[in-house]
């Protein structure tokens, strides 16, 4: 193992071993990455040591250049295909004619349903016939994050939650990145914590929670796509 602390050892080791209980009792399994630092620190986890886990992305139609960039570099990086779905056309074409390209930016309720479209229906199918998924979210991320459990059951799709890397901080996904020269979407270096659509993510100054740049015009308790929140609390 190249030079990393012993805390941070042992937190790799954690999950590893998540990852091997997953593949013995949970597969079909799937990893969704959106290719940020956390995911790309579980996604390398996963290439060596659980393969046998699909990888996906969604695709939203908006994403960053960087985060093509990044996609493109995992694809010379790891002998590991990555499954990418995009949003229903007919769905898009409907929203935007009747709402506008970023409709999104005036209530919540447009926000979500450009989410819905773009993200939440295009995870659906990625999930169909899956028996787990797994993200790599974390508790310290966000106000709406704060109780994430390393393994839950996800009743809205009918199969088991996986987040290895609930308990890492921002420190450990960095000191991970570093030490195993790992592909990240070079956004980061110029101030963008979480990354997510281009027009819905921005750069964050010092002091700033991890997540303040992900749609910085709402209140904190609704920032969140749809995909981690229980259909009940959309």
């Amino acid at each position: 193992m190249s030079e990393i602390s012993e805390k941070l050892a042992i937190k790799v080791e954690a999950v590893k071993q998540v990852l091997a209980n997953v593949v013995a009792d949970y597969n079909t399994a799937t990893f969704a990455s959106s290719f940020g630092a956390e995911d790309m620190v579980l996604m390398d986890l996963i290439c060596k040591f659980a393969p046998e886990i699909e990888i996906f992305t969604l695709d939203t139609g908006r994403l960053p250049k960087e985060t093509y960039d990044v996609m493109q570099q995992v694809k010379a990086h790891y002998d590991q295909q990555v499954n990418v779905y995009f949003p229903d056309a007919t769905d898009v074409e409907t929203y935007i004619t009747q709402q506008g390209p970023n409709a999104f930016y005036y209530s919540v309720d447009l926000r979500k349903q450009c989410c819905g479209i773009r993200k939440v229906k295009p995870l659906k199918r990625a999930l169909t016939d899956k028996k787990s998924w797994l993200t790599g979210m974390r508790r310290s991320q966000a106000v709406t994050r704060s109780e994430l459990p390393v393994s839950e059951r996800d009743e809205d799709h009918g199969l088991q939650k996986f987040s290895p890397l609930t308990d890492w901080s921002n420190g450990d996904v960095w000191a991970y990145i570093k030490a195993f020269d790992v592909p990240y979407n070079k956004l980061h270096d110029q101030g963008f914590a979480s990354i997510g659509c281009a027009p819905c993510t921005r750069a964050i100054t010092a002091g700033e929670d991890i997540r303040a740049g992900r749609w910085w015009w709402e209140n904190p308790e609704s920032k969140e796509c749809g995909l981690h929140v229980k259909a009940t609390e959309i």
